[in-house]
């Protein structure tokens, strides 16, 4: 049976590098059909990178993807099709297209239909809707074309609505951000559009960082009943090769297609279909996290990283994901003891940056302490110490990395996790500054998790970092626990009311203290000031603080426990 090559082009660009994004387009484009493809498919908005947000409202920036869409059709192989996702105005509209180009000339272009406008996407406010759907009659071949969402539900149009063009193929070009899991829900909504079209589906995924958005790749092919023939790697650019049959009939003359000829071909044997393993959870985390520091140090331009080492667990796990993403060179290490500091904390963060190869320093601020308390005891008398003199001690480490970070052009990698940021254990102006959050929406126990699976491969952190009771050490024999729920409990209680959006009483109906509950709650609810202020950080979670989960913060209502 004659079939024709296709080659689902999964590639890392960078939001308004349009230059730079449509030479790589070309480039892979020409290197796909060197290979043997004839048909040659990208990602969503490929062109301008994901998501471009305000940018698209620019008319400047529109006229400038227009001409890097000219030249892509001058550019492109001529002797293939080549559908490329990119931003287009046509009349008074602004479209999230997949256009097709084919022999020099812009052949066609389809217009996203279902515009999501939840969690991380506002895309109704930036761009209208399409009404019509677009069939390639590619050789007899039936090709639908879908953007990302227009996918996502097969019980309903724009998924339905294609049944009475009854496609042999459908295409969807898609920038799904990653979560926890999502490779598998992905899979489990395409199968189910895969079998209500009877076709079988090309999907084609964005990977890359993009500020607090990770895209994973895992660009697929499945059949018309939803299996899974071929997919590509995750987390890196990649070409999945694939070959589709064509029909045994003349091109259809059906008004509603697009149609041309292409002559059959073939992939080599040197590209075979392959179906690359999904990564275990722990490998996929730590992937998403490595990926997207390296590609936002890199596409912001930063040299050099720096981490206020503690010896404790955030900031060793923080350390060595900076290593893995960037290597030890572009990673410096500061540790910045008081008299509160143990003599363990302060080995550990001196072994952990030995065992890494980084620079590492240490900046004693026991005198700048005491000159601030002294400075501050006139108006302090008659009261005692309490959390001020604590949060005096991250504040004067925070001064001192951001200085460290002017003087040099360091990007600070804050060391916060997610539960700290919940419930707003951690100091505003102090451990929180920064210019990246690696691991903001990392729950504590998963930050352990991800800690003992990198230490498997290699271990680079002191066992007792991973043993020792956790602790901020800003007083004498201080514990998380004596501010917080034990973390096992904590982190189920938080992912119950932070991503599943659950009431404090279904909480406790869940087998939950309603005290511990009530507490926890409020710690949350209180402290969304802080998190307004926090710097930008990785989504790992189906729903991270701040462009997932958008909270007032003057807040009366009151969740009942």
């Amino acid at each position: 049976m004659k079939s024709l090559g296709v080659a689902l082009v999964q590639i890392n660009t960078c939001v308004g590098a349009l230059i730079p994004n449509a030479d790589k387009i070309i480039r892979t484009a020409r290197t796909a059909a060197e290979d043997g493809a004839r048909l040659i498919v990208f990602p969503e908005m490929a062109l301008s990178a994901y998501p471009p947000e305000d940018l698209i409202l620019k008319n400047h920036f529109m006229e400038d993807c227009e001409a890097q869409i000219r030249r892509l059709a001058e550019e492109l192989p001529a002797d293939c099709v080549c559908i490329v996702g990119a931003p287009r105005k046509i009349g008074p509209h602004r479209y999230n297209t997949a256009t097709v180009f084919h022999n020099g000339n812009i052949l066609a272009a389809y217009a996203k239909m279902l515009l999501p406008n939840y969690g991380v996407f506002d895309e109704q406010r930036v761009f209208s809707p399409g009404n019509d759907p677009l069939v390639l009659d590619i050789s007899g071949l039936r090709i639908a074309l879908h953007v990302c969402e227009d996918s996502w539900h097969p019980d309903r149009p724009p998924t339905k609505s294609l049944t009475e063009y009854h496609p042999n193929l459908l295409v969807n070009i898609s920038a799904s951000p990653y979560h926890r899991r999502r490779i598998h829900e992905r899979h489990g909504i395409l199968a189910r559009t895969a079998a209500a079209l009877g076709a079988d589906l090309l999907y084609c995924n964005l990977v890359g960082g993009q500020d607090e958005l990770v895209f994973d790749g895992g660009s697929m092919h499945l059949d018309a009943t939803g299996k899974i023939i071929a997919r590509a790697k995750q987390f890196s650019d990649d070409i999945l090769y694939c070959r589709v049959p064509l029909p045994d009939r003349p091109p259809s003359s059906d008004s509603a297609a697009v149609s041309l000829s292409l002559p059959p071909s073939d992939i080599p044997s040197a590209h075979p279909p392959r179906l690359e393993p999904a990564m275990d959870e722990m490998e996929e985390i730590y992937s998403a996290l490595s990926t997207g520091l390296k590609d936002y140090v890199n596409k912001n331009g930063f040299r050099q990283t720096v981490i206020a080492l503690s010896g404790g667990i955030d900031s060793a796990l923080v350390a060595v994901l900076a290593v893995d993403a960037l290597g030890p060179r572009r990673v410096a290490a500061v540790s910045m003891p008081s008299r509160f500091s143990s003599e363990g904390t302060r080995r550990d963060a001196a072994t952990l940056a030995h065992n890494l190869g980084i620079e590492f320093h240490v900046i004693p601020i026991e005198d700048i302490l005491q000159a601030y308390i002294d400075r501050l005891s006139p108006l302090f008398r008659g009261h005692p110490p309490d959390v001020t003199e604590e949060n005096l001690q991250a504040r004067i480490r925070g001064n001192l990395i951001m200085a460290l970070s002017n003087k040099f052009g360091w990007l600070v990698l804050a060391t916060g996790n997610k539960s700290e940021l919940a419930t707003g254990y951690c100091t505003l102006y102090g451990d929180m500054v920064g210019g990246f959050a690696v691991i903001k929406d990392v729950p504590k126990t998963l930050v352990y998790q991800l800690a003992r699976w990198r230490n498997r491969l290699r271990q680079v952190i002191p066992v007792s970092i991973l043993e020792r009771p956790p602790s901020a050490e800003l007083r004498a024999g201080q514990k998380d626990t004596d501010t917080l729920p034990p973390y096992e409990i904590l982190d189920k209680i938080l992912e119950r009311y932070v991503e599943q959006d659950m009431g404090a009483d279904s909480i406790v109906a869940d087998g939950f203290d309603p005290e511990t509950v009530k507490r926890v709650v409020r710690m949350v609810d209180l402290n969304e000031y802080k998190r307004r202020q926090a710097p930008p950080g990785i989504k790992i979670t189906p729903k991270a603080f701040g462009r997932d989960r958008r909270m007032p913060i003057t807040n009366l209502y009151q969740d009942r426990a």
